[in-house]
């Protein structure tokens, strides 16, 4: 079946383009102030998000500014003399790094409360900032202390950090109640939307509230029996009418054969004038954007998916990082260590240490230590308190095995900290899947047999996303996608929020 545009389309801009026949220039303007008229709660969003940098950046440039004084003091130097000079250093550095942070785009509304996009620009803008000033200095023979970079640039890139995490906060807890979202109209076969609407509805903090859908074959609008999950308005033709009808921000075009470029590129044309954003979702799921890249060729732009990170090389950076993190911490957790092997001993018979073997990395078995949270001999008992049923996920929210100390440990994951041990001996990793039994894996199929492609972890994605609140399935993905989106940076934020999931004891028993 062919697709075409709705005549109601095809009419306005045949009409609008023999009529009037704008100045290119004219067009241009007409839609550049089409665009900033939409999604008018955006400006809002980046107001508050500029005034928090700018208050991020006075208190890292005063701290600086006092600091620098304060070693001038120290040092015999002339304070009266210093203070115009690096007033002007400062007042300058305070409106190039915020001239520089809205240039470079840090407060886009669509980088906005998910990924790290945001948090990377904020980083790469500081560095340029600073090495600008370094290049300046040089070359102009303006004198700027150590001490003052040594305070400005580490204070002004943590202080940026947490303001732009806090600010993430509160859009996320918003966007939860519908506000600060893009109305979006999906288009796209019904499978194919049906998938991209579930899986934004799962991320609210994205921005996407879906209004309705637009399919690509006429014969499923007007088939009774299909549903996507949201109101269906039409085909591709009544997309740009519909979006103009209902002020909706964003098009979001899923991966369908029937939406071939030409109707893409006049989808896109039709959308431009209303200020309106057109997004294609490709046809991949659980890959990471970092994975992502742009391969131009003219006139086609493709996009290529970079292999899993767990290659040789990388694994090395993972193994360097467990070492010494790893170290840290047995360091600073020793006082506990001691104090829960002392605890366990005296109020309950049997082992300090539970040692149970699980299947690591290529589907090697090893022994993963931990606190002993249950009575001497539970492994016997456990088909009494499964009863007899084999799962993925063998835990129970009563378990009667655990004692009163087992219970406290377990509630704050103390039970865990001997596995640090393993870490050290290159068994197990800071963060990686689930250390599974031997009967679990029994049960994987090919799909679940790639999390013995990297090294078991401590903690991981399932953890921090809900913990023992999870289904199986879920738990299982999000170990999968770990796997294949690994990244340092990855592990540094599950770490963060493996502390803050300790503390709230979500999903923990």
């Amino acid at each position: 079946m062919a697709i075409g545009f709705a005549p109601s389309t095809i009419g306005r801009t045949v009409e609008h383009s023999v009529a009037r026949e704008p100045a290119p220039v004219t067009q241009a303007i007409a839609v550049a102030r089409a665009r900033a008229a939409a999604r008018p709660w955006a400006k809002h969003v980046r107001r508050r998000v500029a005034l928090m940098d700018a208050i991020a950046i006075y208190v890292a440039i005063f701290a600086a500014f006092w600091a620098r004084l304060g070693v001038a003091e120290w040092r015999d130097m002339d304070p009266r003399r210093l203070t115009d000079h690096y007033a002007v250093t400062s007042l300058a550095l305070l409106v190039v790094w915020l001239i520089a942070l809205r240039l470079v785009d840090t407060r886009d509304i669509t980088i906005m409360g998910a990924g790290a996009a945001e948090y990377s620009r904020v980083v790469q803008t500081t560095f340029a900032v600073f090495g600008l000033l370094a290049i300046f200095a040089y070359l102009s023979r303006w004198p700027i202390g150590r001490s003052y970079v040594a305070v400005a640039l580490p204070l002004g890139l943590l202080v940026l950090l947490v303001g732009r995490h806090l600010m993430r906060g509160v859009l996320v807890r918003e966007r939860e109640r519908g506000l600060h979202c893009a109305r979006t109209l999906i288009v796209g076969c019904p499978d194919s939307a049906r998938h991209v609407i579930a899986e934004l509805r799962k991320a609210s903090q994205a921005g996407f509230i879906i209004a309705a859908a637009c399919l690509t074959d006429e014969a499923d609008v007007g088939d009774v029996g299909t549903d996507v999950g949201v109101p269906i308005v039409g085909t591709v033709a009544d997309a740009a009418d519909y979006v103009a009808a209902k002020r909706l921000d964003t098009v979001i075009v899923t991966g369908s054969d029937l939406v071939t470029p030409d109707v893409l590129k006049h989808l896109a044309w039709d959308l431009e004038p209303l200020g309106a954003e057109l997004i294609v979702a490709p046809g991949l799921a659980d890959v990471s954007c970092a994975r992502v890249r742009t391969r131009p060729v003219p006139g086609l732009p493709l996009m290529q998916v970079q292999p899993p990170g767990y290659s040789t090389a990388q694994q090395r950076v993972k193994r360097v990082f467990d070492v010494v993190v790893g170290g840290g911490l047995v360091g600073l957790f020793a006082l506990p260590l001691a104090v829960t092997a002392v605890a366990i001993k005296v109020t309950s018979p049997g082992p300090v240490l539970f040692k149970q073997q699980r299947v690591g990395v290529d589907g090697r078995p090893f022994q993963v230590l931990k606190f002993r949270s249950m009575v001497d001999g539970a492994d016997a008992r456990w088909s009494e308190v499964m009863g007899g049923e084999i799962g993925l996920l063998n835990k129970v929210a009563n378990d009667s095995r655990i004692t009163p100390v087992g219970k406290f440990i377990r509630r704050w994951s103390i039970d865990e900290l001997p596995q640090l041990f393993n870490v050290l001996a290159g068994h197990m990793s800071l963060v990686g899947p689930r250390p599974a039994l031997e009967r679990e894996v029994d049960l994987y199929d090919d799909d679940l047999r790639r999390r013995l492609l990297v090294k078991q972890g401590m903690t991981g994605l399932w953890q921090v996303s809900g913990r023992s609140n999870l289904s199986v399935e879920e738990s299982m993905r999000l170990d999968l996608f770990y796997i294949e989106n690994w990244s340092l940076t990855e592990d540094l934020l599950i770490l963060t929020r493996t502390a803050k999931a300790v503390l709230t004891k979500d999903g923990a028993y």
